[in-house]
């Protein structure tokens, strides 16, 4: 049993990424985080909102106290963009429930918005649930952003591991990039470089690629783990296990299927070792190199920054 989003879910939004975070949702690319353009939490899906919760958030100086869970029973038929794979084993190396699945009903679990809806409501597709908020359960350099992932309606919904498999089947643009670019943007634990940037904002999704022309996504390599994707249509490979994968010119992990096992390395900027790269998918026009810092960092807005990557006996992990 296995979920496709395609193209008419993901256009809403600027970005979106399967595996940038260290939270066991995400585990092999079974939810996906979308960012969309302005602070209203946009509705992936339509259907009937069954439940709403909120859950104490870690504390953050720079984050709200409560979470929040909103439970959508799926109208399939009036969701634009959602198939579910019913009894089909799921393609390109994830992994799926084992026997044939009989149930038609389907929920979306949908995190990180402050609901203005309730139990009995039904949203359509796009409209918004309620305003983002940015709990502690967020990094500091982490946008605000919907999180989706699907449960059959006979799952424990309100588990945070053991959503379904999930697949986005949205074409992407691989960029390559040499490691160099201009710090166009900072903050306390972030960089935004000009390099990579979008070819045609607006037009379709890109993201960094690898060496070998597939789409990077993860936390690289903060997080244990990401993921690459494919440039034809977002879906990943069917690498066996322990198949290589490198990234400027070093080999950065193994994959399967398309998930990725980070090696042990450091991210340096300018020789400054930084946390790690924020990878993601997007089409708007402030595309561009994420390095990420979670103790500071020295960068201005302006600094020429080269990029490069180095073995580590003692790499950073979050998470």
């Amino acid at each position: 049993m296995a979920v496709t989003l395609s193209s008419p879910v993901a256009e809403r939004y600027r970005r979106f990424s399967l595996y940038n975070s260290p939270y066991p949702a995400h585990d092999r690319g079974r939810a996906v985080d979308f960012y969309p353009e302005t602070n209203e939490g946009l509705s992936p899906i339509s259907g009937e909102v069954l439940d709403t919760k909120s859950v104490r958030a870690p504390p953050k100086p720079y984050a709200v106290e409560q979470d929040h869970l909103i439970l959508v029973a799926v109208d399939e038929a009036n969701s634009p963009g959602v198939r579910f794979d019913r009894g089909e084993r799921p393609e390109d190396g994830v992994d799926g429930d084992d026997g044939v699945d009989n149930e038609d009903d389907h929920v979306a679990r949908i995190l990180h918005v402050d609901p203005a809806v309730e139990p009995g409501d039904y949203v359509e597709a796009g409209e918004p649930l309620g305003e983002m908020v940015r709990s502690g359960f967020f990094g500091r350099w982490v946008d605000n952003h919907v999180h989706l992932g699907f449960r059959r309606a006979d799952q424990n919904a309100y588990r945070a591991g053991g959503s379904l498999p999930l697949t986005l089947d949205v074409p992407v643009e691989p960029l390559a990039w040499d490691g160099t670019g201009t710090v166009v943007e900072v903050g306390e634990t972030y960089a935004l470089l000009d390099a990579p940037a979008h070819p045609d904002p607006g037009a379709y999704f890109a993201g960094i690629a690898a060496d070998d022309g597939r789409v990077l996504d993860g936390g690289l390599a903060h997080y244990a783990g990401g993921g690459v994707l494919s440039a034809a249509d977002g879906r990943g490979g069917r690498e066996p296990a322990d198949a290589p994968l490198s990234f400027l010119g070093f080999p950065v992990g193994s994959v399967a299927g398309r998930d990725v096992c980070w090696n042990d390395f450091d991210v340096l900027a300018d020789g400054e070792r930084a946390t790690g790269l924020s990878l993601f998918l997007a089409q708007d026009s402030a595309f561009g190199a994420k390095l990420v810092f979670h103790e500071g960092h020295a960068f201005a807005v302006g600094d020429d920054v080269r990029v490069e990557l180095a073995e580590s006996d003692d790499p950073i992990r979050l998470g």
